[in-house]
C-alpha cells in the first residue's frame, strides 16, 4: 500500500496495470474500504489496458481519520426534512477534492472515474466541480441526492444503520447479515461474504467514520438541478434487485445526465457479485474506450 498527501489529509491507495494506459479511478461507497473493489475485479479492468487506481476514502480504511469529531445522527437525519443541516466535518465536495488531490499526487491531468453507491455520488460531484479532470464517468448503484429518488426498503436501511458489534466475530456476523439483506439475492455467497468481512475488520474496523461519511451525504443535498449541465460521457449501472438504493435512483441519474447510457441488471443488488464482474468490467471498458 502507498500513501498520498491530498487535500490536507493522507489517502491510502493502490494501482494496477501500466501507468502509460488511460487512468481509471475507482471510488468506493459508504464505510467501505478500497478493498471492496476486489483485486481480481481491478485486474480485469487493468487487463483491458487501463491504469486502475483504488483508494480508501477519508475516515475509512488506512486513510486519515477524523477522530473525535462527533455527529448526532438522529439530529442530522431529522434536520434533513426541513432543509436545514447542522454543521458537519466535511461533505461530498471535500471527498471529491480528496480524489482530485490523489490525481494531482499521481501527476494525472484527467481520468475516467467510476464510483459505487456513495462513490457514485462522489464521482458525480467530481464531474460537476472539476469537469476538466474527467474523461468519463460511471455511476454504479447510486443516485442524484433528490429525496424522491433516494429510497430504500425498510429492512435494508435498518440493516445498514444498525450499529455493528465491536468484537471481531460479532462484527463479521453483522456484516454478513447486511450483505444478505442488501446484496444480490441470486449470487449471495455466505462463505465469501464472511471472508470479505473478516479481511475488512482485520485491516481497519472504524465505525465512527461511517457516521461522518453518512453526514457528508446528508449535508450535500441534491445534485438534481446540476446534473443536466454535465457534458461528460456517462454510464449508469444499477441493479433491479437493489434494496438499499432502489432502481429509480439509477433511472433518475441516467435521465438527468445528458446522453447517459443506462445498464440495468436484473439480478444485481447493492453489491458487485463475482458472476457479474465480466459483464460490469466489459461495460466500463467499452464506455471508457469510446469516451
Amino acid at each position: 500500500m502507498t500513501f498520498a498527501a491530498a487535500n490536507g489529509i493522507e489517502l491510502c491507495y493502490e494501482t494496477f496495470g501500466d501507468p502509460a494506459d488511460p487512468p481509471l479511478l475507482l471510488v468506493m461507497g459508504l464505510g467501505a474500504q478500497m478493498t471492496l473493489w476486489d483485486t481480481e475485479f481491478c485486474e480485469l479492468l487493468a487487463a483491458g489496458a487501463r491504469h486502475v487506481i483504488r483508494f480508501d476514502n477519508r475516515d475509512c480504511g488506512l486513510s486519515t481519520k477524523l477522530d473525535g469529531q462527533a455527529i448526532d445522527l438522529a439530529v442530522l437525519m431529522a434536520a434533513g426534512g426541513d432543509g436545514v443541516t447542522p454543521p458537519v466535518p466535511y461533505d461530498l465536495s471535500d471527498m471529491a477534492a480528496d480524489a482530485i488531490g490523489l490525481l494531482d499526487h499521481l501527476g494525472i491531468e484527467s481520468a475516467h472515474i467510476v464510483g459505487a453507491s456513495m462513490g457514485g455520488m462522489i464521482v458525480q460531484t467530481i464531474a460537476l466541480e472539476h469537469p476538466s479532470r474527467v474523461r468519463s464517468m460511471t455511476s454504479i448503484m447510486s443516485t442524484t441526492g433528490e429525496p424522491d429518488y433516494f429510497q430504500s426498503d425498510p429492512d435494508a436501511i435498518a440493516g445498514l444503520l444498525t450499529p455493528q458489534p465491536e468484537d471481531r466475530e460479532g462484527a463479521i456476523a453483522s456484516s454478513v447479515e447486511v450483505t444478505r439483506i442488501i446484496g444480490s439475492k441470486r449470487y449471495f455467497d455466505e462463505e465469501r461474504a464472511r471472508a470479505s468481512a473478516a479481511r475488512s475488520y482485520d485491516r481497519s474496523f472504524y465505525p465512527e467514520g461511517f457516521t461522518r461519511q453518512l453526514a457528508a451525504i446528508q449535508a450535500s443535498g441534491s445534485r438534481g438541478a446540476a446534473l443536466p449541465t454535465l457534458d461528460v460521457p456517462t454510464l449508469v449501472i444499477h441493479g433491479r434487485d437493489d434494496t438499499l438504493i432502489l432502481p429509480p435512483g439509477g433511472f433518475r441519474t441516467a435521465e438527468l445526465v445528458p446522453h447517459a447510457d443506462l445498464l440495468m441488471l436484473g439480478d444485481m443488488g447493492h453489491d458487485l457479485p463475482v458472476p457479474l464482474w465480466p459483464l460490469i468490467t466489459a461495460a466500463i471498458l467499452a464506455h471508457t474506450a469510446t469516451a
